[in-house]
């Protein structure tokens, strides 16, 4: 025992002289024997613990998961199959509208705007806007033309409501859907064609239209050469987005088919607002007949009213 008891004193002054000599040494205590296990696990477990979670599945895992699953489409034939595509904000609304205003020369509207979520809610809503807008500047154009003379009565032409509305809401759908058509044949044809979808097409048209309401508001203005110089600075406006959006798309084409491409869609452009310019504003004044009035003496009096 004596033996033991000196041994055991020899080798406490070894570790005593250790420690003076190295104060930074790492001791290990014997009381704790559970805890070097554990932060050595954690040690281990730290680096790799990204990769096991994406193998074993953990509760932030199967969050992502339920969002991803939240994200797919849902059927067509549901309301909430549409109801993505009236998602968006007022603020991505204005950025569209002022990038349609004021294209910026070498940017493509698609990409800069309408890739990351194309809607229908902003093309549908300027298409109702410019509808009316057409309508009651016609009108009111027809009566301040006309304001004054005593052989006018004012009556107010409803029809222009839906004269309006089929005009604008056909060119919006069918002048795209024949473009989509078209670009798809061809980028069978051609396979560096850009291949858009319809309803980026759609929105692109929507947003192009917007330049159109202040411009028929200001057709009130009684004076031809002020309406001409409207539509042209509005067509170029409108026009250089549809050319800048489509022209990449046309360019790889043969030149004469990119050329032609791009020429029709400016000019079918430029005859929506010819036509809505020379219909509602500028069309003939029709003469009627007035009623007779018959005068005390036996004579008919024929007044002619326009």
């Amino acid at each position: 025992l004596c033996v033991c008891v000196m041994c055991l004193c020899a080798e406490f002054d070894d570790a005593a002289n250790l420690l003076a000599a190295n104060p930074d040494a790492t001791t290990i205590s014997i009381d704790e024997p559970s805890d070097i296990p554990k932060k050595k696990h954690g040690r281990l477990q730290q680096p790799g613990r990204e990769e096991d979670d994406e193998l074993l599945g953990t509760d932030d895992s199967d969050k992502t998961e339920l969002l991803a699953g939240q994200k797919k489409s849902a059927p067509f034939w549901t309301f909430e199959y549409y109801q993505t595509f009236f998602d968006v904000d007022t603020y991505q609304v204005l950025d569209r509208i002022k990038g349609s205003v004021f294209p910026v020369p070498g940017k493509n509207f698609v990409r800069l705007y309408i890739r990351s979520n194309p809607d229908l809610y902003g093309p549908f809503w300027i298409c109702a806007t410019l509808v009316f807008a057409i309508a009651v500047s016609g009108n009111l154009s027809n009566f301040f033309i006309h304001l004054g003379k005593p052989t006018y009565h004012y009556v107010p032409e409803f029809r222009k409501v839906s004269i309006a509305a089929t005009t604008i809401y056909a060119y919006a759908w069918l002048v795209p859907l024949a473009l989509w058509g078209f670009l798809m044949w061809r980028n069978s044809k051609v396979m560096n064609i850009v291949s858009y979808s319809f309803l980026e097409i759609v929105c692109v048209y929507g947003y192009s239209l917007f330049i159109y309401i202040p411009t028929a508001i200001l057709w009130i203005i009684p004076q031809k050469v002020v309406r001409w110089v409207l539509v042209i600075f509005s067509l170029c406006l409108s026009g250089s987005v549809l050319v800048m959006t489509f022209w990449p798309a046309v360019r790889d084409d043969n030149r004469r088919i990119a050329l032609a491409t791009v020429a029709a869609i400016v000019l079918l452009h430029a005859l929506l607002a010819v036509g809505c310019l020379a219909y509602f504003f500028d069309a003939p004044e029709l003469d009627f007949p007035a009623p007779n009035i018959p005068i005390h003496n036996g004579t008919t009096v024929i007044t002619k009213m326009q």
